[in-house]
């Protein structure tokens, strides 16, 4: 088997395709060429901020300074996210070698298993916001039950620290172990299941080397700075924005994604993905060409939101949500 496995239900079975925007195919064609200056320009940029973050967190350790320089640290580490993101669709490099060199990197950062997240990835991409088959990657985003507490609560540094028995360790750990979990069963191809608990078994081993190093070094600094940091990062405030309290299975990306505005440093530690809809609509497109599509295809899309915007819908719809599951944020899109 080479491909994800396909579950025919749901959404899925409609006939009708996704809708996708018009837009010239000459034009399309030149936004989906690659770059390696591009790719490089912000790898270069990415790395120094996070070793110069680094370097402070170490200087500023066992001071209060420490605690501002490293939610930066952590916020910086998180843009990984995004560097997985962009080289795990081959857009972020027209190089193929260094978007996979720089995927298994960003893979390790972000405790994304490079086998499983890819399938998975590709798997959100097929049936965004659809419940059946389950979309393993908005889990957080769309279908999770939440109070407004609970929703409020994930925004807190650490926080994730006090659920780390949900968290995506547990489940490298039973890969690592062989335990075929769900996402294994429906997302990953037979023949790439070896690999993947390969690579889990990897990543424990590095977990392993990290936690021995800091009782070595008698310091915690190592599993601050290479083991926890995601746990600290704001990254989430703009993250969650993507499906929150969206439209779920419906064959239209601008009813189920929402497109937002960040300022020049978070949309940077964000590499564009703010353009959400416009990345779901055409995933081959690199994001830091995504700008240059919307301006190609505004009138076919919805008003994009400042996050001030989008929270104000969000907050309440998490509270209509946690009462009547089936309540979702309208949108209103062009009659083109």
């Amino acid at each position: 088997m080479t491909g994800t496995k396909k579950i025919q239900t749901g959404i899925n079975n409609i006939s009708e395709e996704w809708f996708r925007a018009n837009i010239d195919r000459k034009t399309l064609k030149n936004l989906s060429k690659r770059s390696d200056f591009e790719g490089w320009k912000h790898i270069i940029i990415y790395s120094l901020s996070l070793v110069a973050l680094g370097l402070l967190s170490i200087y500023t350790w066992h001071s209060l300074w420490f605690l501002p320089v490293y939610l930066a640290y952590c916020t910086i580490w998180g843009g990984a996210d995004a560097i997985w993101h962009e080289c795990g669709h081959g857009t972020a490099f027209k190089n193929r070698k260094l978007n996979k060199f720089f995927y298994n990197i960003a893979s390790f950062m972000n405790n994304f298993e490079p086998v499983r997240w890819k399938w998975s990835h590709s798997l959100h991409h097929s049936y965004t916001a659809s419940v059946d088959p389950h979309d393993y990657e908005v889990d957080g985003s769309i279908f999770a039950k939440y109070t407004f507490l609970s929703f409020v609560l994930n925004f807190i540094p650490g926080i994730g620290l006090f659920t780390i028995h949900k968290s995506l360790y547990v489940e490298i750990i039973k890969h690592a172990l062989g335990i075929q979990t769900n996402v294994m069963r429906d997302c990953i191809p037979e023949d790439k299941i070896n690999d993947c608990i390969n690579t889990s078994r990897i990543f424990v081993l590095l977990w392993i080397t990290i936690i021995v190093a800091s009782f070595y070094l008698t310091t915690f600094l190592p599993i601050f700075l290479f083991l926890i940091p995601k746990f600290f990062g704001i990254n989430g405030v703009w993250g969650v924005t993507q499906h929150m309290g969206l439209k779920e299975n419906a064959k239209d990306h601008r009813l189920s994604t929402r497109s937002v505005r960040l300022n020049p440093i978070f949309s940077f530690i964000y590499w564009k993905m703010e353009y959400h809809i416009e990345h779901h609509m055409f995933p081959m497109i690199p994001s830091y060409n995504l700008p240059k599509l919307y301006e190609v295809i505004k009138d076919q899309m919805p008003k994009p939101q400042t996050l001030y915007q989008a929270y104000k819908e969000i907050i309440p719809a998490v509270i209509k949500k946690s009462k009547n599951p089936n309540y979702f944020i309208p949108v209103q899109v062009p009659n083109n």
